[in-house]
């Protein structure tokens, strides 16, 4: 829990920084290739070539492919059509495809994360709900394939962490993560990229630095690494979490107009969700116990 709050906060400055100054200025997927390569290099002395089972590789690649390279494909060009507020509104989906993508996998049906899930998202809804600009659809449908492909990467990594145990630390492998990413944001930027479009200034590289270094390095792997610590609906949750917290940042810095009453709401909706699902998750255990019956 304390990787996935700790990303949190790290995180919540990314929506503004890539709005204010990166959306509009740097080819998107120039930015999107630049994360990947920055983060990559940062792994690459820690990433163990040999000794790692095949399917492993693949599976850590294929999630890097589906929670990095497609989603902030996506992500960027989204800020297009889309305001700040209304790319953060239009994640607060991402938690419902964490809790269905999970159940399909496991095949099983847990009610109250999918319930909880559903709490967190009207929290989120409360507080970012303030009106729409009018060709919104297509910045939506990019952010819902942004939000469905990050929430099967999430997933799809605590999956293969529990089902190919290996006697070595995960950033031993989280490497393979980023180059699957690459083969999705490298043809993407030789085919689309507009090459006049490249950072111009210190700042704007700067702020690729720290998206790449920070945000994508550290960040993505503790997200992941949190994320295998704790059950799908307390990590469903926690991607809503982003929401107020990106949002304090924008009106704390970048003093953007914000409904304080709306925020304090949905917060308290956001964390009443998170008591919600650790409470039903500590009483399943505890009903589940040897000598009790299940």
């Amino acid at each position: 829990m304390s990787y996935l709050m700790f990303v949190t906060v790290l995180w919540a400055f990314s929506f503004s920084l890539i709005g204010v100054y990166i959306a509009g200025h740097v080819d998107s997927d120039f930015a999107v290739l630049t994360r990947i390569v920055l983060a990559g290099l940062a792994f690459l002395p820690l990433t163990r070539w040999h000794g790692i089972p095949g399917r492993l590789k693949g599976g850590v690649m294929l999630v890097g492919a589906l929670q990095f390279g497609i989603t902030y494909l996506c992500l960027y060009r989204s800020f297009a059509y889309l305001t700040v507020p209304e790319v953060l509104l239009f994640t607060i989906f991402t938690p419902l495809y964490v809790t269905l993508i999970d159940d399909a996998l496991a095949r099983r049906f847990s009610p109250i994360a999918l319930v909880a899930a559903a709490v967190a998202t009207i929290g989120a809804g409360v507080i970012r709900y303030n009106g729409i600009s009018s060709n919104f659809i297509t910045g939506f449908v990019l952010l819902q394939v942004a939000n469905a492909t990050f929430a099967a990467g999430q997933v799809g990594y605590k999956h293969l962490v529990q089902r190919y145990p290996v006697d070595m630390p995960l950033y031993r492998f989280f490497g393979y993560f980023y180059l699957g990413a690459l083969c999705i944001a490298l043809p993407s930027f030789l085919i689309f990229g507009n090459v006049h479009k490249l950072p111009s200034t210190s700042l704007e590289w700067g702020i690729l630095l720290w998206l790449g270094f920070a945000a994508s390095g550290l960040g993505m792997f503790l997200w992941n690494r949190g994320g295998c610590l704790v059950d799908a609906g307390t990590l469903a949750i926690m991607n809503n979490a982003l929401v107020p917290a990106g949002l304090l940042v924008n009106l704390l810095i970048w003093n953007h107009d914000a409904d304080l009453g709306r925020l304090f709401v949905g917060g308290s909706i956001i964390a009443a969700s998170l008591w919600l699902n650790a409470r039903w998750s500590s009483r399943s255990k505890l009903r589940l116990k040897p000598g009790t019956g299940a």
